[in-house]
């Protein structure tokens, strides 16, 4: 028998994803209004990039998030050292309000490069850095491969992303014990079963090698990640690329998957390393009243 930890964390986010997809479609008026609702300070169309900090972050939620709450913490994290910070919501799918990331990865990647232009054009700058959550680290590197956007981004940030996959502890390995299983996961949410460890979109996404040319990557992790399993699952080989257990820079650090991307500023002070080598400073258990 599977340890109940094994099975009851897996049912969660699945009972969760039930929950988004059987919403009531009344409720898609607010919820909307409510991911488009001022942001802090971020996604300020007016905002120039300076001298110290020249190009433009945007951060990329996970599966399930959206482009306010994931943020709520880095996103002013960032924008008050100097950045021009900007989010948006992709992988949306018809009557699910509030819970986005749920659409096929190719065509959010595809939704990240026509926001990433946008972004362009108003800023006026070359080109831009990536910050993702999760899903949201990985699907970056679809736009990279396949769209044209290793011209677009200088340094791809993935926070806990999927990017071999999950076996969510080992509950994926269940699925061809239950015929149909598969196919109603890729039919009702496919950015899912697009992230279970040995998909056909991962497959065409990793053929070859990790990475792209001219593209800096750093991975940030956590050991107690308990949704992208196993945690090294996360981590990308190839060059220019930095991998990161946040335990080696902090052993206190006791967040998980999700506390990794929402409020853990040693996991912040990472990012901001990573977007910023030149003037990187030492990460430590410190590094949370930084």
């Amino acid at each position: 028998m599977l340890p109940w930890k094994r099975v009851l964390r897996p049912l969660a986010a699945l009972l969760l994803t039930a929950a988004a997809v059987t919403a009531p479609a009344a409720t898609a008026q607010a919820a909307a209004q409510t991911a488009g609702a001022p942001s802090s300070g971020w996604n300020d169309y007016s905002c120039k990039p300076s001298a110290a900090h020249p190009r433009p972050v945007v951060l990329v939620h996970g599966t399930l998030g959206n482009s306010v709450d994931n943020w709520l913490g880095l996103a002013p994290y960032l924008k008050v050292r100097g950045y021009c910070v900007f989010s948006l919501d992709y992988g949306q799918l018809e009557g699910v309000p509030f819970f986005h990331g749920l659409g096929p990865v190719e065509k959010s990647a595809g939704q990240l490069k026509d926001f990433v232009d946008e972004v362009l054009a108003a800023t006026g700058a070359a080109e831009t850095d990536v910050v993702g959550h999760s899903q949201g680290g990985m699907m970056p590197r679809y736009y990279l491969r396949f769209l044209g956007g290793a011209a677009k981004v200088n340094a791809l940030v993935g926070i806990a992303p999927s990017n071999h996959g999950t076996t969510l502890n080992g509950f994926t390995n269940l699925l061809p014990y239950f015929p149909g299983a598969g196919d109603l996961l890729a039919k009702n949410t496919p950015a899912l079963a697009d992230q279970v460890a040995g998909s056909d979109l991962l497959d065409r996404l990793n053929a070859g090698g990790d990475t792209v040319p001219g593209v800096r990557y750093t991975v940030i992790a956590t050991k107690y990640d308990q949704v992208v399993t196993p945690w090294r699952s996360q981590y990308l080989s190839g060059p220019d690329v930095r991998n990161v257990l946040l335990q080696d820079l902090c052993p206190a650090d006791l967040s998980e998957h999700v506390a990794v991307g929402l409020f853990d500023r040693i996991a912040f002070h990472e990012v901001a390393n990573a977007l910023d080598p030149a003037r990187a400073r030492p990460t430590t258990c410190a590094s949370a009243f930084d």
